[in-house]
């Protein structure tokens, strides 16, 4: 093998010259031949290094043989090919991810030969995206057993830092609802706001959604798949109203629905500049139903159900910023002594 380091003397001081990289270190002597010996073992080091990962590879070419020719651009396509598993704008997603400047970085680099400061590259040039969507690809590779062992150690990932995401108040939702002159998009907008349901899904609700028998509306989340029991929700008073003005048959908001996700987030961000709002978007109506449901009392069970929430840690989070008013222990302890629901045994008695 070639010797990567060369020596080379600048003034009385020696040097190694590192022919890969063009960087030159100092050895920090002046005596020729302790210079030749630290020289000699960054060779040698570096030809042991090369001969381990050579032995490693046959190792590993025995095993699987495409081991060792796998790059990180063979897991990205594993992951956006796998059309039949994912929704098409989960999928849509993927790509848009992997297709960004950050992951050139490592797109071609094999996976065998992956360090730490590769992908510590990758989330210094990125931002929390990249940092969520490198370790899906890092937790890829590893379950399809492509990696010999972790390329970051989980302790090693910075934490990513999403983006301030609140609920909209009553008062902003009015400020909106003053600026929409379309009917039908006003209509839309405070659907969101008495059921709580995503955008996605209330563009898509029908008049077979609505069952006027008994008064409820039903939906499934869409991202579930019908994973789980559709949200039913009693319809009040002001819903009803609402939901009378739509069309008898059909989607109950057409125009809403024929436009595609990013165009109704778009439209609802130049209604809140129009409105002089900042800091919300049209998610925020979620977050709005979630702290509105925490802070009158409203069961947790049901919220969650409505919403679609499998996870108290997920619901909890949309309801973190909700205002609950506790009532007088004085007032509710003479409520609970009159209705004499439950009497427990004092002191005295025992």
């Amino acid at each position: 093998m070639k010797n990567r380091y060369r020596l080379f003397k600048r003034g009385s001081v020696f040097y190694a010259h590192d022919s890969e990289t063009n960087k030159q270190e100092s050895l920090q002597t002046r005596d020729k031949r302790e210079a030749q010996r630290i020289l000699m073992a960054k060779n040698e080091a570096q030809d042991n290094r090369l001969l381990n990962i050579k032995i490693a590879e046959a190792h590993l070419a025995a095993h699987d043989p495409l081991m060792i020719t796998r790059t990180w651009q063979d897991v990205m396509d594993y992951m956006m090919s796998r059309e039949d598993e994912i929704r098409a704008s989960t999928l849509a997603r993927v790509r848009v991810a992997f297709a960004s400047k950050p992951f050139d970085i490592i797109r071609k680099k094999k996976l065998v030969e992956s360090l730490s400061s590769d992908f510590l590259r990758v989330l210094k040039a990125g931002g929390s995206s990249t940092n969520v969507w490198l370790r899906v690809l890092h937790n890829t590779a590893l379950k399809l057993d492509w990696l010999v062992h972790r390329v970051l150690a989980q302790a090693a990932w910075p934490k990513v830092k999403y983006g301030i995401t609140r609920a909209i108040t009553a008062e902003e939702h009015k400020k909106i609802l003053a600026v929409v002159k379309d009917e039908e998009e006003r209509q839309f907008y405070d659907l969101l706001w008495h059921i709580g349901a995503s955008p996605v899904d209330a563009a898509n609700l029908t008049e077979k959604n609505i069952d006027w028998e008994n008064r409820l509306i039903q939906f499934f989340r869409q991202k579930l798949n019908g994973q789980r029991e559709p949200a039913c929700v009693q319809i009040g008073p002001d819903l009803e109203a609402l939901l009378s003005a739509r069309p008898v048959t059909g989607y109950l908001f057409p125009k809403m629905q024929a436009t595609g996700n990013k165009y109704r987030a778009t439209n609802f961000t130049r209604r809140c500049r129009k409105a002089g709002l900042q800091g919300i978007k049209l998610y925020s109506y979620r977050y709005a139903w979630a702290e509105r449901a925490q802070s009158c009392g409203y069961p947790e069970r049901f919220a969650m159900v409505n919403l679609g929430h499998a996870s108290k840690a997920i619901h909890r989070a949309y309801a973190k910023k909700a205002r609950v008013i506790c009532p007088s222990l004085e007032t509710y302890e003479k409520d609970f002594q009159e209705k004499k629901v439950l009497k427990f045994p004092t002191e005295d008695a025992a």
